[in-house]
């Protein structure tokens, strides 16, 4: 079992790949407006030390678009956070401040758990 050429252009280095495409971030995901989705918020301390994380997910953005709103969050609150995948996981207790911080940018956002 040798490694196999890529054949997809000349501007592509890879020696080998099994799946997907060159660029991993590039997902199929559409960029939708505010108004057609619903985000869930919910503040989560499970499997983080104790550490209180308030979840926001839900979101159908690229991931340049999502971690673009993650910065936008993460300054209005004054913590630190993370853009994953369709989630947005900001440090700290702010659910309550996220919702309405969503639902001025035109989001259908709802609170979840307690």
């Amino acid at each position: 079992m040798g490694k196999q050429k890529s054949s997809s252009g000349a501007g592509d280095r890879a020696v080998y790949r099994e799946f997907g495409p060159a660029d991993p971030l590039a997902r199929a995901v559409p960029d939708r407006p505010p108004q057609e989705q619903t985000v869930k918020v919910e503040v989560s301390r499970k499997g983080r030390g104790g550490k209180t994380v308030t979840v926001i997910s839900g979101f159908q953005h690229s991931p340049t678009t999502l971690s673009t709103l993650a910065k936008q969050l993460k300054a209005q609150c004054g913590t630190g956070g993370t853009a994953k995948e369709d989630t947005i996981e900001i440090q700290g207790d702010h659910g309550q401040k996220l919702v309405e911080l969503l639902v001025a940018k035109g989001y259908r956002a709802k609170r979840s758990g307690g």
